[in-house]
């Protein structure tokens, strides 16, 4: 893997966590999951490993890093269920996948903006790099409402709930390793994860 790619997968445990989370809680009609920011596939493995989706599309726009998540995938017996598009995510679902909205669930960890999320009490999902909050999640809604945003466990939930289109309610999960919270996900229309 990449040196980045070693920094940025999910944790394989908390990976499979959430893919049962979200399998769970996505309605029936869904069939389809798109990991916008797949990398070497760590999400992605373990959506496509959990059985409950009819195809797995993964974009990443590294190409070392998707020759990586092939690799992966070859190696967890799931490379027949995932579909892989090199490009720009935001392209891609309007160029490439934009019929699919009415069947899919949109998944996405998308950079943080290195590794100074860790000192913020409170994570500014409004100044996250290299994309915001808000410019995450107007294209993704051109497709659907169901998105599953991956964040730091530290993310403004207030800001979270301003942005949430339906009023309905949000599930926040904190997911952790050893005791210690890592990862912030919410469930509803608009689902939330996070480190």
């Amino acid at each position: 893997m990449t040196d980045s790619a070693w920094y940025g997968v999910t944790p394989e445990s908390v990976a499979n966590k959430v893919a049962e989370h979200i399998s769970s809680a996505a309605h029936a009609s869904k069939a389809i999951l798109i990991d916008c920011f797949a990398g070497v596939g760590g999400n992605t493995i373990a959506f496509a490993r959990s059985g409950r989706w009819k195809r797995v599309y993964a974009i990443e726009k590294d190409e070392a890093v998707i020759f990586c998540g092939k690799h992966n995938a070859k190696l967890y017996g799931v490379d027949q269920e995932i579909s892989w598009f090199h490009g720009d995510c935001f392209d891609i679902l309007k160029n490439d996948l934009s019929t699919l909205g009415p069947y899919s669930v949109i998944f996405a960890s998308p950079p943080w903006g290195g590794p100074g999320y860790r000192t913020d009490h409170v994570f500014d999902l409004t100044t996250m790099q290299p994309y915001s909050l808000h410019e995450l999640l107007e294209p993704f809604r051109q497709l659907t409402p169901e998105i599953v945003l991956f964040l730091p466990r530290t993310s403004d939930l207030y800001q979270l709930a301003k942005q949430n289109a339906t009023r309905a309610k949000v599930k926040a999960i904190h997911y952790c390793m050893s005791g210690a919270s890592k990862v912030r996900s919410c469930l509803s229309n608009l689902y939330i994860a996070g480190f």
